[in-house]
């Protein structure tokens, strides 16, 4: 087996690749990048079991009787390969011992491989359905929803984002019980009603891919019951899906927020960081004071004496209401808006605020639709 290929190029695949690889496995053979050569074509992937990640990029290579792989180990290629400039570099595997060599100008690299035999077999896409979407939309989806989602391990349900499927559109959901986000597109549509879980760490895999990328090419969905099979370009993913119950979020929205606050969002969001910095840094406290033509935030730290006050213009329709909340989930989530102001539907300081972008324009024309739900703190006299 050898072929030549280009150093950058070949860095940027196993960067990208090198996210689905953990470093508590068991098993040496999934510490390797399994390399698989056939005409002209380099396929290298990676996996932890749970999520096969894909990548295929054009090398030089002679003569070839038939198709080649082998395993070599991830991170000794990988810091291999970080040090060399933009220049070609050879790879030649024994077929015997499955030793890779490596080489560029006058530098010669050995390393042992393994035998790719043992490397485990991806899933097969059996009985899927497809919906295809932009990769920016999808980025955005996931840029709005993963932060908002569990890090719990022990409510495997709500470690992930759940997405809805219906022929009016698509819906992403992430929660973590104390904080919740629901965004919807009317652009992508499927022709049935379904429902899954997308773990986390291989969304974020598939973000970060997409993300790199200058064009709005489009990705392909294809999931069924037990995997979705992601694929961008020359990227392809098979991953499991979390085997849960999603909880009723719908249920956990209030319907009647008869006060609504409208405020300018940038200025809200920096006055939350200022005074935010006095608050006790075990609950993260803030306290809104909310009056016709004003909002009043406060936060105090009484162990070290600590406080700070800050007021802000706004519009307000409702009654004069104090309200704590959490100041980290506050400005997460104001953090991830992009409108000018943002509307804030409140009922009562022992409920749930809902937060919305606004502007006093509604566009009508929109294919996305977001609603930020944030659980109150309770404050004391």
């Amino acid at each position: 087996m050898k072929f030549i290929v280009n150093s950058q190029q070949l860095l940027k695949q196993l960067q990208a690749l090198s996210g689905v690889l953990s470093s508590n496995n068991t098993m040496p053979i999934i510490n390797c990048f399994h390399f698989h050569l056939e005409e002209g074509k380099l396929t290298i992937k990676t996996t932890d079991l749970s999520t096969t990640l894909v990548s295929r990029i054009d090398v030089e290579t002679g003569q070839m009787a038939a198709a080649e792989e082998v395993a070599i180990p991830s991170k000794m290629l990988l810091d291999t390969i970080k040090t060399f400039d933009d220049v070609p570099l050879t790879f030649n595997v024994d077929a015997t011992d499955h030793n890779v060599t490596l080489s560029s100008g006058d530098g010669e690299y050995r390393l042992a491989g393994m035998d790719a035999d043992t490397y485990p077999t991806m899933p097969t896409s059996e009985g899927t359905s497809v919906v295809v979407m932009s990769s920016n939309a999808l980025v955005n989806a996931i840029n709005k929803t993963i932060f908002a989602a569990s890090n719990d391990e022990m409510h495997q349900q709500m470690s992930g984002i759940f997405c809805e499927m219906k022929p009016e559109g698509i819906t992403f959901v992430a929660t973590d019980a104390h904080k919740l986000v629901r965004y919807r597109r009317t652009d992508v549509t499927s022709n049935e009603t379904t429902s899954f879980i997308l773990p986390k760490k291989p969304i974020k895999i598939v973000k970060d891919i997409l993300s790199m990328q200058k064009d709005d090419s489009d990705v392909s969905l294809e999931y069924n019951n037990t995997n979705i099979f992601i694929t961008y370009g020359n990227f392809y993913m098979a991953c499991r899906l979390i085997d849960a119950r999603y909880p009723n979020y719908e249920a956990a929205i209030p319907k009647d927020n008869p006060n609504k606050l409208i405020i300018d969002r940038q200025s809200f969001l920096n006055t939350l960081r200022r005074v935010s910095i006095f608050a006790s840094q075990a609950t993260h406290q803030v306290r809104l004071a909310i009056n016709a033509g004003s909002l009043e935030i406060t936060a105090e730290d009484l162990e070290f004496s600590n406080n700070a006050r800050e007021a802000l213009p706004c519009q307000y329709e409702g009654e004069p209401m104090e309200i704590g909340f959490n100041a980290k989930f506050l400005v997460e989530m104001i953090g991830n808006l992009e409108s000018e102001q943002v509307l804030i539907e409140l009922s009562h300081p022992s409920r749930a605020g809902i937060i919305f972008p606004y502007s006093e324009q509604a566009d009508s024309e929109s294919k996305e639709d977001i609603l930020m739900l944030v659980m109150p703190v309770m404050l004391a006299n």
